[in-house]
């Protein structure tokens, strides 16, 4: 059996274990052959820049927005959409909220960062105030120092486990009914995303990310 084979397997035990749906033959995912690693400072600066546009979306004040950008030299690392957002006084109240999710994303890129002990259980939530504390605390200088790139198997676990998780709650979504055992879509689904971000093996830009299921 193979690296892949046996981390969904180990998913599967899991989910079992929630009394969480599954299907068997939901594919297996990348391994640590063919997954990208992406470099401790690209995701350290992805941190910051998800850190920042979900601040703006929180209702920051624009003039301190572009102070965060100036003292953490961010402004070359915003994707087209996060800069279409990031430098608009006159944000809509959807694209409001989608960026707001992006503590979510943020997080889990702490977790990766191993500022964060572990991923919990996704039915809440992030600590959001811890988030937005480490950073500005620490400030860009020693937050990039301190950023330490976890083992890519582990990034690879988790990655398998919340995509089983996203097939869950899909489906459930499907059949009209709520999320089983209490999982958050929203927060799977930023989980997911950020987490394919770290293992794709095609080094998409971060706009361009998928998470079929």
């Amino acid at each position: 059996m193979s690296e892949s084979e046996l981390r969904k397997e180990r998913s599967i035990a899991i989910l079992k274990t929630q009394n969480i749906p599954y299907i068997e033959h939901l594919p297996i995912i990348t391994d640590n052959r063919t997954s990208l690693r992406r470099s401790t400072e690209e995701v350290a600066y992805r941190a910051m820049v998800l850190q920042t546009v979900a601040v703006k979306a929180e209702g920051l004040e624009q003039a301190i927005v572009q102070e965060i950008i100036h003292l953490y030299k961010l402004d070359s690392y915003f994707t087209r959409k996060e800069r279409e957002f990031i430098y608009n006084n006159n944000i809509d109240e959807t694209t409001g909220i989608q960026f707001l999710w992006k503590y979510e994303a943020y997080w889990t890129l702490l977790w990766a960062l191993g500022f964060v002990e572990q991923l919990e259980y996704p039915d809440k939530i992030c600590d959001v105030p811890l988030a937005v504390s480490l950073l500005s605390e620490k400030g860009a200088k020693q937050f990039l120092k301190e950023a330490k790139l976890g083992a890519e198997a582990e990034i690879l676990d988790q990655a398998d486990l919340i995509y089983r998780y996203h097939w869950a709650t899909r489906n459930n979504r499907i059949k009209g009914i709520k999320p089983p055992a209490g999982l958050d879509n929203s927060v799977i689904m930023e989980r997911h995303y950020t987490l394919n971000w770290l293992i794709d093996e095609r080094n998409t830009d971060w706009d361009d990310i998928s998470t079929d299921t």
